[in-house]
């Protein structure tokens, strides 16, 4: 398969790329490093993107920004960059990417276990990941020619437990090798519409 790993310079999407890469044709993408270049926040960026690797069989996303802090002092603004970067950033790069997908593609898009277990200053993580969840249930019942689309729900990664480890307490950590197994499982599975959670 040729497949799209957008995001494959960080731990989950390099992850990913090395998992795959031993059976299939794995390209990256990401703002800064990789084959090819993209801002998920941009349709044209995107479109560009799409055009540039041409048809594909699977389409990863393990990017996306958001905000962390107080929700007594969060501003409108600061819960925005989570909806316009992970959400819809993730979100756009499944709908425009539909198009680029051979019948029987697939699509595996990123949240998180805050969706379901939130934490403190994480309002906007929670909101943006559940809608992240939401958005793949409805979409895997409407998607054309076979396609399909899932998403996994990683816990804390035992590779960036140093820096993010104070936000999780109490949270058992995963490494990014076990969570990439749950991005295989999405493309080379059969299923639809689900969230694979990796928490432990």
């Amino acid at each position: 398969m040729k497949i799209l790993v957008i995001g494959a310079s960080g731990a989950v999407g390099s992850a990913v790329a090395s998992a795959l890469s031993e059976r299939h044709e794995v390209l990256s993408a990401s703002r800064q490093q990789g084959d090819f270049r993209v801002d998920i926040t941009d349709d044209d960026s995107v479109r560009a993107l799409f055009d540039a690797v041409g048809p594909l069989d699977a389409i990863v996303s393990t990017t996306g920004n958001l905000f962390f802090g107080a929700v007594a002092t969060m501003q409108p603004a600061d819960f925005n960059v989570g909806l316009q970067n992970k959400l819809l950033g993730q979100v756009r790069l499944a709908l425009l990417g539909q198009h680029a997908l051979r019948d029987g593609g697939s699509i595996t898009l990123t949240s998180g276990i805050v969706a379901d277990e939130p934490i403190l200053q994480g309002a906007n993580a929670t909101a943006v990941n559940a809608s992240i969840e939401g958005f793949v249930r409805a979409a895997a019942i409407e998607l054309p020619r076979g396609l399909r689309i899932n998403a996994v729900s990683p816990t804390l990664l035992t590779e960036s437990k140093d820096v993010y480890g104070p936000f999780f307490p109490g949270f058992e950590s995963v490494a990014a090798a076990r969570v990439a197994l749950a991005y295989v499982r999405s493309i080379e599975g059969a299923q639809t519409g689900r969230v694979y959670r990796v928490w432990q």
